[in-house]
């Protein structure tokens, strides 16, 4: 098996160097079409002119061919102009990788955070967003419970100096008959200095409540989750996030046939606040 060992400064340099020959190639082809495919009869006899034809059709198939070599040299040419660009940039990110694999595990181990990069999105098991960098990072997202779970969204994680703060996630609905939702989760806070503030989640509705066909009254409706907060935005630059809308309350059970009441219906949850602005940005208003 061979290796092949590609730098990008080699890339170029070849590239550059293919460039330059291929126009040179078609400097002088310029100007050897000039003189070769309109060739002049020696003589004005028909052989002279046959011949100067002849020299001419050889000189134009010339030219049908150097057209094609070069349009092949231009797309080998773009191709290691590519190929460098790549290289760059793979090479770039590597290194970036590496001084965030320096800088980052001692942050994490000391403080729970990385100096500089996004916190990590919740999950079922953690469902609150993790903070972003101490430097730079926007905080992670709060996870959303599926419907029919009734738990209370993931809070926003929040930003460091600079970054946005994660958004809320939204409240899962009741579970069962009259169940209530879960409130939305809160926005994180933007960057110390610079970020907008993350979104309040939307709570959960709440289940409607139990239907009754006796003489007992029917089931209430499940009560509706609070909106999350909107994070608060930088406090030099940074728009606070906007809260989320309350769920909604639950119909009232029915009575089918019996001498029972029907159910009330449940309330519905308040929308969450929204937070303010930094110094040169506004905040953000309440839900309706």
């Amino acid at each position: 098996m061979s290796f092949v060992v590609v730098t990008a400064d080699t890339l170029v340099a070849t590239a550059r160097d293919l460039q330059a020959i291929g126009s040179a190639v078609s400097v002088a082809n310029v100007t050897a079409a000039t003189r070769t495919v309109g060739v002049l009869p020696a003589a004005a006899d028909e052989i002279s002119t046959a011949i100067a034809n002849v020299f001419a059709a050889y000189a134009r198939e010339y030219q049908i061919l150097g057209g094609q070599a070069t349009a092949f040299h231009d797309r080998l040419v773009q191709a290691l102009t590519a190929g460098a660009e790549l290289y760059v940039g793979a090479e770039a990110v590597n290194v970036e990788q590496v001084l965030l694999n320096a800088v980052n595990p001692p942050t994490l181990a000391l403080l729970g955070r990385p100096l500089i990069g996004n916190g990590a999105d919740g999950t079922a098991t953690n469902p609150n967003g993790g903070p972003g960098g101490l430097l730079y990072g926007n905080g992670g997202n709060g996870y959303s419970w599926p419907a029919g779970s009734g738990r209370a969204g993931g809070n926003g994680g929040s930003a460091g100096l600079i970054g946005n703060g994660g958004a809320g996630g939204s409240g899962g609905s009741g579970t069962g008959a009259g169940g209530s939702g879960g409130n939305g989760g809160n926005g994180g806070s933007g960057g110390l200095l610079f970020g907008n503030g993350g979104a309040g989640a939307a709570g959960g509705n709440g289940v409607a409540g139990a239907h009754s066909s006796g003489s007992q009254p029917a089931g209430t409706g499940g009560t509706g989750g609070n909106g999350g907060a909107g994070g608060h935005g930088g406090l030099l630059s940074g728009i606070g996030g906007v809260g989320g809308y309350g769920g909604d309350g639950g119909a009232g059970g029915n009575e089918t046939g019996g001498s029972g009441q029907g159910g009330s219906g449940g309330s519905g949850g308040n929308g969450g606040d929204g937070a303010g602005g930094g110094l040169v940005s506004n905040g953000a208003a309440d839900p309706d």
